[in-house]
């Protein structure tokens, strides 16, 4: 009976300060991690704000482009800006040019860099690591250092001021290559073996086994070399000569000529320039997270 009465004594204490000590080491966490956030505000600020600033100065029509400290806000805001840009060049024709050539980088690169991992990850011949480590060794020169090569070879084979031009040189990435192998590598081998023995050639366990379990690294190669190719402005600009080729990138830019005295308009049209990258960024972003966790395992 004595114990019966005293057990409620204890249990609300005990509660208590069970309470206290995980508000405590909720606290030390939070404590523990908060440079950390303060870092990544810190670069997320740093890495936003010249969008920010892109699209303040587009939809403002009053005020210094160039003061100082620089305005958080639109000063009285309107679309005047947008408007002069689809007023002044054929923007619709540029977001063609530039969804032709994006597209088809996009898929040359995912057929290209998915052959050329499998037998890098799957088959055993005689030079591999060498021939591996010679393609991660091309990520460390600049993309700059072939534009003359490719610029040589793309005039022999007559396909300047063309979208075959641009896209050509840009479908077998060290990066895409890596990031397909590591898919590749993570596929069990007894699933593999097991299709050998069931009788399946090389091509039909690289089709029908290896890329369904590859789709995560896909659609992260999907996407980075979509934003790459959509935002690509130096190797469009030396391959094409014709304006009505541009792509967007090169459109706006090549407006900046005749807007040098209008900053906003220019603003406005690099903001139509990032604003459908960074729609389809902003949805498939955990796909492109999801295939990359792969890679990095």
């Amino acid at each position: 009976m004595s114990q019966a009465q005293t057990m409620p004594a204890i249990a609300p204490s005990s509660a208590t300060a069970l309470q206290r000590g995980l508000r405590s080491a909720r606290l030390r966490r939070i404590v523990r991690r908060l440079p950390h956030y303060l870092l990544l505000s810190v670069l997320a600020i740093i890495t936003v704000y010249p969008f920010w600033w892109t699209l303040v100065t587009a939809l403002s029509t009053t005020g210094d482009v160039y003061s100082f400290p620089p305005p958080l806000w639109p000063q009285d805001p309107s679309l005047v800006n947008f408007i002069e840009v689809f007023d002044t060049i054929d923007l619709l024709a540029f977001y063609k040019n530039s969804l032709l050539i994006s597209g088809a980088t996009v898929v040359g690169t995912l057929v290209i860099c998915s052959l050329a991992a499998y037998p890098l990850a799957r088959m055993q011949f005689p030079g591999r690591k060498l021939v591996f480590g010679a393609i991660i060794a091309t990520m460390i020169l600049p993309a700059e250092i072939n534009f003359l090569v490719n610029f040589i070879t793309v005039s022999k084979l007559q396909l300047t001021d063309s979208v075959t031009g641009v896209v050509l040189p840009n479908l077998a990435g060290a990066v895409g290559i890596f990031l397909m192998k590591q898919a590749f590598e993570a596929v069990p081998q007894d699933l593999i073996d097991a299709a050998r023995v069931d009788g399946a050639n090389e091509w039909e366990i690289f089709w029908k086994i290896m890329l369904p379990l590859a789709k995560p690294a896909l659609g992260a190669l999907a996407i980075l070399t979509l934003v790459t190719a959509w935002n690509q402005y130096i190797w469009p600009s030396v391959v094409m000569t014709s304006p009505e080729n541009f792509p967007l990138s090169v459109g706006v830019q090549y407006l900046s000529g005749s807007f040098s005295f209008k900053t906003r308009v220019v603003a406005a049209g690099a903001v139509l320039t990032v604003i459908p990258i960074l729609i389809v960024f902003l949805f498939t972003q955990r796909y492109f997270l999801r295939g990359f966790d792969g890679a990095v395992k």
